[in-house]
């Protein structure tokens, strides 16, 4: 899940200024492939506006910067029951090998990075510019 935001931080973790706040759940099966061709994506991703106020500038053009926290409650299964299940998500072993694959490809796109801390329990803050939020 991808946030356009003017500044979002992780405790612990890093910040950033304007960019955007990129939610990253790792499912069972996803590879370091899948991590490199997301994090293009990501990067071209037009969701930042031009002069006209039209969405057609990435984060590539505008010079921003990408904080990426790991969330594996992103591939929650709420279909039965109230409880979500988190059978779907990658074990972390198999996830945070996903996760950094995917913060170093982003970077190696030419974007700033900066990092949540993989298997933390963190505080995040944001504030959502627009706001413009987009599930890939």
């Amino acid at each position: 899940m991808v946030q356009r935001v003017s500044r979002t931080r992780s405790t612990p973790g890093g910040e950033i200024g304007p960019g955007l706040c990129v939610l990253l759940g790792v499912a069972e099966g996803d590879s370091a492939e899948d991590a490199q061709r997301l994090a293009g994506k990501v990067a071209r991703l037009r969701i930042f506006q031009n002069d006209e106020g039209k969405f057609d500038l990435s984060l590539l053009d505008t010079g921003g910067e990408a904080l990426v926290v790991s969330q594996f409650t992103l591939i929650a299964d709420t279909a039965k029951g109230n409880r979500p299940s988190f059978s779907g998500a990658a074990r972390p072993d198999v996830a945070e090998p996903v996760y950094e694959a995917f913060c170093e490809a982003l970077a190696a796109e030419g974007a700033g990075v900066a990092r949540g801390v993989f298997g933390a329990r963190m505080q995040v803050e944001l504030v959502n510019d627009g706001p413009v939020t987009i599930i890939l």
